[in-house]
């Protein structure tokens, strides 16, 4: 599993979190890596898609957490770990300013023309204006993972006690709070909020994908991921994974243990899903829905049934990120720090690039014709492409 802290067992309220790897031996501290584990070797191909590298920076390391550049316009915002929050030109990569948070960090960047938000240790929230000044801080119930999602007039957050909190975009007030039911056993995943016509759409603990009304947080729907299964707490853990990707009238997620599947944007009914365990979000464009599962093949599934397009099982065990879908390729990265670039219609591998040989945590951002990631142990890396 790729869980951003380093505990055994975290107890909140009575609920266990729990962290580690996919294998659970943690649970045996003096076991060793299994052979079976090693990350597949790289594939030799012949490039097809030119791809560069357009800047770069050294921001500082995510520790165990998972930070995900933001754009507004022209400008990138990123965070790292120990505080430290940063506006570049996303053309040329040089800062406009770099800053400090009084706290170390959790998670970010969520940002508009108004407002860069990121979360601080034990749940405090940070907003800053685009000159890198401090407007407010606000109070979460517990630790937050995920970046916040920024409107025009709200700051969303989700916490790991799996509450939904809106602040006021301008004041740091608290406008509205929604409480979700929370598993017995859940995983410390990031998961996320996308914001579409004044509803939010969230992918929750225990397999729920739901959509909040952004006047009042009124539940709209919500829709079942995955179902648990099993005989124990452990295997019955389905907790969703990333961000819902929103593509043609469709909401889409994946989940641990469970499936990834589409849903209609409007009303929450199943339009299809395929069994699948995957720790990181999906991707989805009007054609396709692109996923990695927690083994490191890729998939592409048909958007209007869910009908299984291509497979790429050549990057078993490279610990895969979020994938995102970018014009004739789609672009993923791994724990080893390489973006690779497949085909969107066939999964052949078109490029590959490295970054500082750590891992890339998120799916790569979007910038025009350029790609934006971040690493754990800090790079922030801008790739040119055709």
């Amino acid at each position: 599993m790729n869980f951003f802290a380093r505990g055994l067992l975290f107890s909140l309220s009575g609920v266990l979190f729990l962290s580690g790897c996919s294998s659970l031996s943690w649970l045996n501290p003096f076991s060793k890596e299994d052979p079976k584990t090693a990350p597949a070797p790289l594939q030799v191909f012949n490039t097809t898609m030119s791809v560069k590298q357009a800047w770069s920076l050294n921001l500082g390391s995510a520790q165990d957490y998972s930070f995900t550049p933001a754009v507004v316009g022209s400008d990138v915002y990123a965070a790292s770990a120990d505080g430290s929050i940063v506006k570049v030109n996303a053309s040329t990569g040089q800062a406009a300013w770099k800053i400090k948070a009084e706290l170390p960090l959790t998670a970010g960047v969520g940002a508009n023309q108004k407002v860069v938000a990121v979360a601080g240790q034990k749940g405090v929230l940070f907003a800053f204006n685009s000159d890198g000044k401090q407007r407010w801080k606000a109070q979460a119930s517990s630790e937050i993972l995920s970046a916040p999602a920024v409107t025009d007039n709200l700051v969303i957050i989700q916490s790991i006690d799996n509450r939904i909190t809106a602040f006021d975009v301008d004041s740091g007030a608290q406008k509205w709070a929604v409480e979700r039911p929370l598993p017995i056993l859940t995983l410390r995943m990031v998961t996320g909020i996308v914001v579409k016509d004044q509803l939010a759409y969230i992918s929750t603990s225990g397999g729920k994908l739901i959509s909040l009304a952004l006047n009042n947080g009124g539940l709209r729907w919500e829709a079942t991921g995955a179902e648990p299964k099993g005989a124990t707490e452990l295997e019955r853990i389905v907790d969703m994974s990333g961000a819902p990707a929103l593509a043609a009238g469709n909401a889409c997620a994946s989940s641990y243990q469970g499936r990834v599947a589409c849903f209609d944007l409007t009303n929450g009914s199943l339009k299809w899903a395929k069994n699948l365990s995957s720790e990181v979000g999906v991707a989805a464009d009007e054609r396709f829905v692109f996923a990695a599962d927690n083994s490191g093949s890729v998939y592409a599934y048909d958007m209007n049934g869910g009908a299984s397009v291509w497979k790429n099982d050549k990057l078993t065990n490279r610990g895969l990120a979020t994938p995102v879908s970018f014009g004739r390729a789609v672009a993923i990265g791994d724990r080893l720090g390489f973006l690779h670039f497949l085909s969107r219609e066939d999964g052949a591998f078109l490029a590959r690039m490295p970054t500082d040989g750590s891992k890339i945590l998120s799916a790569p951002v979007a910038v025009g014709n350029n790609l934006i990631v971040q690493t754990k142990s800090g790079a922030v890396v801008a790739f040119a492409t055709e």
